[in-house]
């Protein structure tokens, strides 16, 4: 998914922490938490997150987890991620 510039200028520099406690506010629940991966599960989906505190994700990573996650644009908004 192609993100509006508006929008991905507002979640480009997101950390990890801040992805994993709008993950949790989704209703995300932790499955294993190991190392510097963190295993997310709602319903039957999954996702895996590398933690690494107060990193940012490279771009092209960044996309690939929120399209696994299936958010879309007004989730963003819900979620206190974008404006």
């Amino acid at each position: 998914m192609s993100w509006p510039p508006y929008v991905w200028d507002q979640i480009k520099n997101i950390t990890a922490d801040e992805l994993i406690a709008a993950l949790e506010r989704d209703g995300w629940q932790l499955r294993k938490g190991r190392g510097s991966r963190r295993i997310f599960r709602k319903r039957s989906r999954v996702v895996a997150i590398h933690y690494h505190r107060r990193k940012t994700f490279n771009p092209k990573m960044l996309q690939t987890l929120l399209k696994d996650i299936g958010w879309d644009e007004a989730d963003l908004r819900r979620l206190g991620l974008v404006r």
